[in-house]
């Protein structure tokens, strides 16, 4: 069995401050469209199966609320 593993609770690592911001906002990127990739998918399903538009009608409403997210968002 290993030992346990030993920390230097006195000299802690520094942290790369840059690094750690990039990905923290990569990951609100990725978040935010993403939420709005799936709301686009529901409406335009919605649009598509349920109000009468067809295949054509749901894809042009996913993609014109791709375009308007992205001018807004």
């Amino acid at each position: 069995m290993a030992g346990l593993p030993t920390y230097d609770t006195d000299h802690p690592a520094e942290m790369d401050y840059p690094e750690h911001e990039r990905t923290y906002e990569g990951f609100l990127a990725a978040t935010k469209w993403g939420s709005i990739a799936v709301i686009a998918i529901v409406l335009g399903m919605l649009v598509g199966l349920l109000a009468g538009g067809g295949f054509i009608g749901g894809i042009g409403t996913f993609i014109a609320l791709m375009v308007i997210a992205y001018f807004v968002a």
